[in-house]
Protein backbone atom coordinates (compact mmCIF):
# COMPACT_ATOMS: atom_id res chain seq x y z
CA UNK A 1 0.00 0.00 0.00
CA UNK A 2 1.07 3.60 -0.58
CA UNK A 3 1.79 5.91 2.35
CA UNK A 4 3.14 9.42 2.70
CA UNK A 5 5.92 9.14 5.27
CA UNK A 6 8.37 11.58 6.78
CA UNK A 7 11.84 11.52 5.23
CA UNK A 8 14.21 14.34 6.20
CA UNK A 9 11.33 16.65 7.23
CA UNK A 10 9.27 16.32 4.07
CA UNK A 11 6.57 13.81 3.12
CA UNK A 12 7.44 11.30 0.42
CA UNK A 13 5.41 8.46 -1.08
CA UNK A 14 6.53 4.96 -0.06
CA UNK A 15 5.21 1.37 -0.23
CA UNK A 16 4.37 -0.81 2.79
CA UNK A 17 2.76 -4.16 3.55
CA UNK A 18 -1.04 -4.11 4.00
CA UNK A 19 -1.55 -6.84 6.64
CA UNK A 20 -2.60 -4.55 9.50
CA UNK A 21 -5.48 -6.44 11.13
CA UNK A 22 -4.20 -10.01 11.43
CA UNK A 23 -4.80 -11.38 14.94
CA UNK A 24 -6.22 -8.14 16.35
CA UNK A 25 -9.64 -6.78 17.24
CA UNK A 26 -10.80 -3.85 15.15
CA UNK A 27 -11.16 -2.99 11.50
CA UNK A 28 -9.06 -2.55 8.39
CA UNK A 29 -10.16 0.67 6.73
CA UNK A 30 -9.60 1.65 3.14
CA UNK A 31 -8.87 5.34 3.62
CA UNK A 32 -10.83 7.65 1.33
CA UNK A 33 -8.97 10.69 2.58
CA UNK A 34 -7.68 12.65 5.54
CA UNK A 35 -7.61 16.31 6.46
CA UNK A 36 -4.23 18.00 6.80
CA UNK A 37 -4.00 19.38 10.35
CA UNK A 38 -1.87 22.32 11.42
CA UNK A 39 -0.28 20.00 13.98
CA UNK A 40 0.96 17.78 11.11
CA UNK A 41 2.78 20.78 9.68
CA UNK A 42 4.23 21.75 13.07
CA UNK A 43 5.56 18.20 13.54
CA UNK A 44 7.29 18.45 10.17
CA UNK A 45 8.69 21.97 10.56
CA UNK A 46 9.93 21.42 14.11
CA UNK A 47 11.34 17.94 13.43
CA UNK A 48 9.16 16.35 16.11
CA UNK A 49 8.72 12.98 14.40
CA UNK A 50 11.29 10.47 13.17
CA UNK A 51 11.77 9.28 9.60
CA UNK A 52 9.16 6.74 8.54
CA UNK A 53 6.32 8.30 10.54
CA UNK A 54 2.97 8.49 8.73
CA UNK A 55 0.93 11.51 9.80
CA UNK A 56 -2.78 12.20 9.33
CA UNK A 57 -5.61 11.66 11.80
CA UNK A 58 -8.74 13.30 10.34
CA UNK A 59 -9.76 10.24 8.36
CA UNK A 60 -12.74 9.06 6.36
CA UNK A 61 -12.76 5.51 5.05
CA UNK A 62 -14.56 2.25 4.38
CA UNK A 63 -14.31 -0.89 6.48
CA UNK A 64 -12.93 -3.69 4.26
CA UNK A 65 -12.14 -6.19 7.03
CA UNK A 66 -13.59 -6.35 10.53
CA UNK A 67 -13.11 -8.38 13.70
CA UNK A 68 -15.22 -6.51 16.24
CA UNK A 69 -18.13 -6.84 18.64
CA UNK A 70 -19.37 -3.35 17.76
CA UNK A 71 -22.32 -2.45 15.53
CA UNK A 72 -20.09 -1.61 12.57
CA UNK A 73 -20.22 -3.85 9.53
CA UNK A 74 -18.19 -4.69 6.47
CA UNK A 75 -18.65 -1.90 3.92
CA UNK A 76 -19.52 0.83 6.42
CA UNK A 77 -17.99 4.24 5.68
CA UNK A 78 -16.77 5.75 8.93
CA UNK A 79 -15.12 8.77 10.47
CA UNK A 80 -12.93 8.43 13.53
CA UNK A 81 -10.64 10.31 15.86
CA UNK A 82 -7.20 8.97 16.77
CA UNK A 83 -6.84 9.22 20.60
CA UNK A 84 -8.90 7.70 23.42
CA UNK A 85 -8.67 8.66 27.12
CA UNK A 86 -8.76 5.91 29.73
CA UNK A 87 -11.38 7.73 31.81
CA UNK A 88 -9.81 6.49 35.06
CA UNK A 89 -6.51 8.29 35.65
CA UNK A 90 -6.04 11.55 37.55
CA UNK A 91 -5.82 13.49 34.30
CA UNK A 92 -9.18 12.16 33.13
CA UNK A 93 -10.79 12.66 36.54
CA UNK A 94 -9.69 16.31 36.47
CA UNK A 95 -10.95 16.89 32.94
CA UNK A 96 -7.49 16.93 31.32
CA UNK A 97 -8.26 14.07 28.95
CA UNK A 98 -5.64 15.00 26.36
CA UNK A 99 -2.92 14.67 29.03
CA UNK A 100 -3.98 11.07 29.78
CA UNK A 101 -1.08 8.70 29.08
CA UNK A 102 -3.38 6.17 27.41
CA UNK A 103 -4.76 8.99 25.25
CA UNK A 104 -1.25 9.81 24.02
CA UNK A 105 -0.41 6.16 23.31
CA UNK A 106 -3.51 5.31 21.25
CA UNK A 107 -3.51 6.11 17.56
CA UNK A 108 -4.59 5.02 14.09
CA UNK A 109 -1.92 2.85 12.47
CA UNK A 110 0.08 3.74 10.47
CA UNK A 111 -1.69 7.10 10.03
CA UNK A 112 -4.28 8.80 7.87
CA UNK A 113 -2.01 9.53 4.90
CA UNK A 114 -2.07 5.90 3.87
CA UNK A 115 -4.18 3.75 1.53
CA UNK A 116 -5.19 1.51 4.44
CA UNK A 117 -5.29 2.00 8.21
CA UNK A 118 -5.92 -0.18 11.24
CA UNK A 119 -8.65 1.15 13.55
CA UNK A 120 -8.71 -0.66 16.89
CA UNK A 121 -11.73 -2.12 18.67
CA UNK A 122 -11.34 0.64 21.25
CA UNK A 123 -11.55 3.30 18.56
CA UNK A 124 -14.66 1.70 17.10
CA UNK A 125 -16.28 1.60 20.54
CA UNK A 126 -15.50 5.17 21.58
CA UNK A 127 -14.71 7.63 18.80
CA UNK A 128 -15.92 6.23 15.46
CA UNK A 129 -19.21 7.02 13.70
CA UNK A 130 -20.88 6.22 10.42
CA UNK A 131 -20.22 9.05 7.97
CA UNK A 132 -23.38 11.16 7.63
CA UNK A 133 -24.85 10.69 4.16
CA UNK A 134 -25.49 14.43 3.81
CA UNK A 135 -21.78 15.26 4.07
CA UNK A 136 -19.07 14.84 1.46
CA UNK A 137 -15.88 13.07 2.52
CA UNK A 138 -13.90 16.29 2.92
CA UNK A 139 -16.73 17.82 4.97
CA UNK A 140 -16.94 14.76 7.25
CA UNK A 141 -13.18 14.98 7.86
CA UNK A 142 -13.83 18.07 10.01
CA UNK A 143 -15.25 15.76 12.71
CA UNK A 144 -12.04 15.62 14.79
CA UNK A 145 -10.93 19.27 14.46
CA UNK A 146 -14.42 20.51 15.31
CA UNK A 147 -14.32 18.24 18.37
CA UNK A 148 -11.12 20.02 19.42
CA UNK A 149 -12.90 23.36 19.13
CA UNK A 150 -15.86 22.13 21.16
CA UNK A 151 -13.54 21.09 23.97
CA UNK A 152 -11.96 24.56 23.91
CA UNK A 153 -15.39 26.21 24.17
CA UNK A 154 -16.28 24.00 27.12
CA UNK A 155 -12.97 24.63 28.89
CA UNK A 156 -13.40 28.39 28.64
CA UNK A 157 -16.72 27.96 30.48
CA UNK A 158 -18.17 31.33 29.49
CA UNK A 159 -21.69 32.34 30.48
CA UNK A 160 -24.43 32.33 27.84
CA UNK A 161 -24.45 35.48 25.67
CA UNK A 162 -20.84 36.29 26.58
CA UNK A 163 -18.77 38.13 23.98
CA UNK A 164 -16.18 35.82 22.43
CA UNK A 165 -13.43 37.05 20.10
CA UNK A 166 -11.68 34.60 17.75
CA UNK A 167 -8.24 35.78 16.61
CA UNK A 168 -7.19 34.05 13.41
CA UNK A 169 -9.71 32.83 10.84
CA UNK A 170 -8.03 29.82 9.32
CA UNK A 171 -10.09 26.65 9.20
CA UNK A 172 -9.85 26.22 12.98
CA UNK A 173 -10.88 29.83 13.60
CA UNK A 174 -13.89 29.40 11.32
CA UNK A 175 -14.86 26.22 13.20
CA UNK A 176 -14.23 27.81 16.60
CA UNK A 177 -16.42 30.82 15.81
CA UNK A 178 -19.29 28.57 14.72
CA UNK A 179 -18.88 26.30 17.76
CA UNK A 180 -19.03 29.33 20.06
CA UNK A 181 -22.18 30.52 18.32
CA UNK A 182 -23.72 27.05 18.70
CA UNK A 183 -23.06 27.29 22.45
CA UNK A 184 -24.88 30.62 22.70
CA UNK A 185 -22.05 33.15 22.56
CA UNK A 186 -21.96 36.53 20.83
CA UNK A 187 -19.06 35.95 18.47
CA UNK A 188 -16.62 38.28 16.73
CA UNK A 189 -13.81 37.10 14.48
CA UNK A 190 -10.74 38.90 13.19
CA UNK A 191 -7.90 38.23 10.76
CA UNK A 192 -5.49 40.11 8.51
CA UNK A 193 -6.69 38.26 5.39
CA UNK A 194 -9.81 39.97 4.03
CA UNK A 195 -11.19 36.88 2.24
CA UNK A 196 -11.29 35.01 5.57
CA UNK A 197 -13.07 37.90 7.24
CA UNK A 198 -15.69 37.87 4.48
CA UNK A 199 -16.03 34.09 4.73
CA UNK A 200 -16.93 34.25 8.43
CA UNK A 201 -19.41 37.04 7.67
CA UNK A 202 -21.08 34.74 5.14
CA UNK A 203 -21.79 32.36 8.04
CA UNK A 204 -23.67 35.13 9.84
CA UNK A 205 -20.90 35.98 12.31
CA UNK A 206 -19.48 39.47 12.82
CA UNK A 207 -15.88 39.78 11.63
CA UNK A 208 -13.23 42.47 11.08
CA UNK A 209 -9.79 42.96 9.65
CA UNK A 210 -7.52 43.25 12.70
CA UNK A 211 -6.48 46.73 11.53
CA UNK A 212 -10.11 47.88 11.53
CA UNK A 213 -11.00 46.60 15.00
CA UNK A 214 -12.86 49.06 17.22
CA UNK A 215 -10.88 50.02 20.33
CA UNK A 216 -14.01 49.66 22.45
CA UNK A 217 -14.32 45.88 21.86
CA UNK A 218 -13.81 44.05 25.14
CA UNK A 219 -14.34 40.31 25.02
CA UNK A 220 -15.23 38.07 27.92
CA UNK A 221 -13.23 35.37 26.22
CA UNK A 222 -10.56 35.56 23.55
CA UNK A 223 -9.84 32.39 21.55
CA UNK A 224 -6.39 32.51 20.00
CA UNK A 225 -6.43 30.26 16.94
CA UNK A 226 -3.68 32.18 15.13
CA UNK A 227 -0.16 30.79 15.03
CA UNK A 228 1.37 34.27 14.87
CA UNK A 229 3.32 35.77 17.76
CA UNK A 230 1.59 39.09 16.98
CA UNK A 231 -1.70 37.56 18.11
CA UNK A 232 -0.60 37.64 21.77
CA UNK A 233 -0.68 41.45 22.20
CA UNK A 234 -3.92 41.51 20.19
CA UNK A 235 -5.48 39.10 22.67
CA UNK A 236 -4.36 41.23 25.63
CA UNK A 237 -5.67 44.37 23.96
CA UNK A 238 -9.21 43.11 23.43
CA UNK A 239 -9.86 40.90 26.47
CA UNK A 240 -11.77 42.65 29.23
CA UNK A 241 -10.35 42.97 32.73
CA UNK A 242 -11.14 39.72 34.51
CA UNK A 243 -11.62 37.95 31.17
CA UNK A 244 -10.20 34.75 29.72
CA UNK A 245 -7.74 33.95 26.96
CA UNK A 246 -8.02 30.44 25.52
CA UNK A 247 -4.78 29.42 23.78
CA UNK A 248 -5.44 27.07 20.88
CA UNK A 249 -2.26 27.36 18.84
CA UNK A 250 1.48 27.22 19.16
CA UNK A 251 3.60 30.19 18.09
CA UNK A 252 7.12 30.27 16.57
CA UNK A 253 8.88 32.21 19.36
CA UNK A 254 7.08 30.32 22.14
CA UNK A 255 6.68 33.52 24.20
CA UNK A 256 4.04 33.99 26.87
CA UNK A 257 1.55 36.52 28.13
CA UNK A 258 2.94 39.34 30.29
CA UNK A 259 2.88 38.31 33.94
CA UNK A 260 1.84 41.75 35.19
CA UNK A 261 -1.06 41.93 32.72
CA UNK A 262 -2.39 38.65 34.11
CA UNK A 263 -1.82 39.75 37.70
CA UNK A 264 -3.16 43.29 37.73
CA UNK A 265 -6.06 42.61 35.37
CA UNK A 266 -7.02 39.26 36.93
CA UNK A 267 -6.91 37.50 33.58
CA UNK A 268 -7.25 33.76 33.12
CA UNK A 269 -5.02 32.19 30.47
CA UNK A 270 -5.67 28.54 29.70
CA UNK A 271 -4.92 26.05 26.98
CA UNK A 272 -6.96 23.40 25.22
CA UNK A 273 -5.61 20.62 23.05
CA UNK A 274 -7.64 17.54 22.06
CA UNK A 275 -11.24 16.36 22.54
CA UNK A 276 -12.94 13.77 24.69
CA UNK A 277 -15.42 11.25 23.24
CA UNK A 278 -18.28 13.48 24.48
CA UNK A 279 -16.84 16.45 22.59
CA UNK A 280 -16.58 14.33 19.45
CA UNK A 281 -20.18 13.21 19.80
CA UNK A 282 -21.26 16.86 19.89
CA UNK A 283 -19.08 17.56 16.85
CA UNK A 284 -20.78 14.73 14.97
CA UNK A 285 -24.20 16.17 15.81
CA UNK A 286 -23.31 19.73 14.77
CA UNK A 287 -21.86 18.57 11.46
CA UNK A 288 -24.72 16.20 10.70
CA UNK A 289 -27.36 18.88 11.32
CA UNK A 290 -25.15 21.46 9.54
CA UNK A 291 -25.41 23.85 12.47
CA UNK A 292 -21.68 24.14 11.85
CA UNK A 293 -21.09 24.65 8.13
CA UNK A 294 -17.94 23.36 6.45
CA UNK A 295 -18.94 23.24 2.79
CA UNK A 296 -16.22 24.62 0.56
CA UNK A 297 -13.62 25.05 3.31
CA UNK A 298 -11.32 22.33 1.94
CA UNK A 299 -9.10 22.18 -1.12
CA UNK A 300 -8.65 18.59 -2.31
CA UNK A 301 -5.21 17.19 -3.23
CA UNK A 302 -4.24 13.66 -4.29
CA UNK A 303 -1.84 11.80 -2.00
CA UNK A 304 0.97 12.30 -4.51
CA UNK A 305 0.68 16.09 -4.07
CA UNK A 306 0.67 16.13 -0.28
CA UNK A 307 3.86 18.17 -0.04
CA UNK A 308 2.29 20.77 -2.34
CA UNK A 309 -0.72 20.86 0.00
CA UNK A 310 1.58 21.56 2.92
CA UNK A 311 3.40 24.32 1.05
CA UNK A 312 0.13 25.95 -0.06
CA UNK A 313 -1.20 25.84 3.50
CA UNK A 314 1.94 27.47 4.91
CA UNK A 315 1.72 30.24 2.29
CA UNK A 316 -1.99 30.85 3.11
CA UNK A 317 -2.96 30.01 -0.46
CA UNK A 318 -5.70 27.74 0.87
CA UNK A 319 -7.75 27.49 4.03
CA UNK A 320 -7.60 23.72 4.57
CA UNK A 321 -6.21 20.77 2.63
CA UNK A 322 -7.96 17.43 2.31
CA UNK A 323 -5.72 14.64 1.04
CA UNK A 324 -7.70 12.25 -1.17
CA UNK A 325 -6.27 8.75 -0.95
CA UNK A 326 -8.74 6.37 -2.64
Amino acid sequence: MKVAEIQNNILVIADRETELLVGRKGALVKVYGSGLCGSDIVKLKQHLKKNGTVLGHEIVGQIVEINSQTNFNLGDVIITSHHIPCGKCEYCKNGNVSMCRHFKETNIYPGGFSEYAYVSEEHLQNVAYLKPENLTDDEAAFYEPLGCCIRAVKRANLRQNSTALVIGLGSIGILMAQALKAFGMNVIGCDLISSRVELLKSFGIEAFNVNDMCESIKADGVFMTSGSDNALPTALKYVRDGGKILVFSSTPLNTGYANNEIYYRELTVLGSYSPSPKDLKKSYELLKTKEVKVQGLSTIYPLEQIQQAIDDTILNKILKAYIKIN
